[in-house]
């Protein structure tokens, strides 16, 4: 390395094919998974590329390279951790997640659809009116109170009211 840092293009060359072996080692005692050893190599040559210049000389650098494998094997191991609790398996996700082209999806959406409108059906009057303008229509407050001749404050109190007795139709809250 001391040669590589005083531009010997050859020997760092030589320096990095030859620390591979070690940075494997560091990385399985650090309990890296085979499949991830490859990142954690080519991860710690680029830390390496990066800092060669805070290499000493007179210390060891199998010491040297062994601390970067260790900090890098445990970045990996991290970085693992947190996909791992992030991401879900492809067979869960297949199963949670139908063809969106389904048959049976696309029933499941239809009979929600006609619950959701008999529900709405079944709600008194001014409140239906405010699911309606408000929700169904997306008319902002005031222009569904220009709309229906109520108040604004009236509308928001009606459609409180029904999204609570929707909630309660559809999930059962009665």
């Amino acid at each position: 390395m001391a040669a590589a840092q005083a531009g010997d293009r050859r020997a760092y060359e030589r320096v990095l094919a030859d620390s591979v072996a070690l940075i494997r080692a560091v990385a399985r005692r650090q309990g890296v998974a085979h499949d991830q050893l490859d990142d954690v190599v080519q991860e710690t040559l680029l830390t390496i590329h990066r800092v060669r210049h805070t290499y000493d000389p007179a210390r060891s650098y199998d010491a040297w390279l062994a601390a970067l494998a260790g900090r890098r094997a445990i970045d990996g191991l991290r970085r693992s951790g947190r996909q791992a609790h992030r991401e879900v398996g492809d067979e869960v996700a297949v199963a949670l997640h139908p063809d969106e082209h389904d048959a049976s999806a696309e029933s499941e959406r239809e009979q929600q659809a006609r619950r959701l409108r008999a529900a709405i059906d079944a709600l008194p009057p001014g409140q239906r009116e405010a699911v309606e303008q408000l929700g169904l229509k997306e008319l902002s407050l005031e222009e569904a109170a220009a709309r229906t001749g109520r108040s604004t404050g009236a509308l928001k109190v009606n459609l409180h009211r029904a999204l609570k007795a929707l909630r309660g139709r559809i999930h059962g809250d009665d």
